[in-house]
């Protein structure tokens, strides 16, 4: 039977945004204040994105935004939206999330990218080679399986990590980690709040080839959701405005912080780049508006993707904004 709107869990995606005129200090307090705010409304869990070399996001070194966060949280799942695995040694993120799992046993999720999440100069900065590359992703996951396993191939250890049952999501804006996620029986996680076009094809490309394993038996998809809720359609309208900046900046390559809102953004862009912004924040994964309006469009979209968990990003300057909008999302699970 299919899942409806009010029986699926909603979740949260942090990028930890640094807005114009504060410094990552005040996002990480920021953070601390959502997730502790988010537990009590009932959200799922609540993951951070490793990002580089972006002034607007704070959580580059993710495993200790995580434990940070999970410190100051109860029970609600705290984990990775994602890592980007070819950043990184996998021993190194099987000992991290090993050890975030020992110390908050059952909260723990570990989501995977395949992209450098940043440029490739600060690629190279962070791999000091560009010979790991997404083609080597696939060798990673096997490693990284292998290093929570508990009889391990390699004689090599995570430890702590051996042993642990951290659950694994593959994140993908594209095919490619929809097939590998199906291939090996993992959870899946969309970027649909930035890679709209691909959002129904790559589910199904999931579902249909999913090969069922030991730890999940079908296959389980989460999809990523812009929203920016407000208690009018006027004043959520307004204050996205600091959301389609951001999109705005990164396609014409201007590194900034998270921009506060304005009343008109037609001073700001050509109707070239308004279309280029609303290509990516596609209505449907990007969803603005009052509380009707919004549980309209998250029920419309649960039901045409059949999604069995929706994770919400919302990119709002000012954070008393930002918690009235998850907590309207909040009041839609009931």
């Amino acid at each position: 039977m299919m899942k409806k709107f009010n029986d699926i869990p909603l979740s949260i995606l942090d990028l930890a945004p640094i807005v114009q005129g504060s410094n990552a200090t005040d996002s990480f307090k920021e953070s601390v204040e959502l997730a502790q705010n988010a537990e009590k409304w009932g959200y799922n869990r609540y993951w951070l994105a490793e990002h580089h070399n972006m002034p607007g996001i704070a959580s580059s070194a993710t495993s200790v935004l995580i434990g940070h966060i999970a410190e100051k949280t109860n029970h609600m799942r705290i984990g990775s939206g994602g890592v980007m695995l070819p950043n990184h040694a996998t021993i190194v993120i099987a000992e991290q999330f090993g050890t975030l799992e020992s110390l908050y046993p059952g909260r723990i999720d570990l989501g995977l990218g395949r992209a450098p999440g940043t440029d490739q100069q600060t690629a190279y900065a962070l791999r000091r080679t560009l010979h790991m590359g997404p083609e080597d992703f696939p060798m990673q996951v096997n490693e990284l399986q292998d290093y929570f396993s508990d009889n391990p191939v390699s004689r090599v250890r995570a430890v702590p990590g051996q042993g642990l049952d951290i659950p694994i999501w593959l994140l993908g804006s594209s095919d490619f980690s929809a097939r590998l996620a199906a291939e090996k029986g993992l959870r899946f996680s969309f970027a649909s709040h930035f890679a709209p076009a691909y959002l129904h094809a790559a589910l199904r490309l999931y579902r249909d080839n999913f090969k069922p394993t030991e730890k999940l038996e079908k296959p389980y998809a989460m999809i990523g959701v812009n929203v920016i809720a407000a208690d009018t359609d006027e004043k959520a309208n307004y204050i996205a405005s600091s959301h389609q900046q951001q999109f705005l900046n990164i396609r014409k390559g201007i590194q900034t912080k998270l921009q506060a809102p304005v009343k008109n953004m037609d001073e700001i862009w050509s109707p070239m780049e308004k279309a280029a912004v609303e290509q990516s924040l596609d209505p449907n994964t990007t969803i603005v508006g009052s509380p009707a309006t919004v549980r309209q469009k998250l029920e419309r979209l649960q039901q045409s993707t059949k999604a069995d968990e929706i994770i919400i990003s919302s990119q709002i300057f000012h954070l008393e904004d930002r918690l009235r909008s998850y907590e309207i999302v909040s009041e839609l699970m009931n």
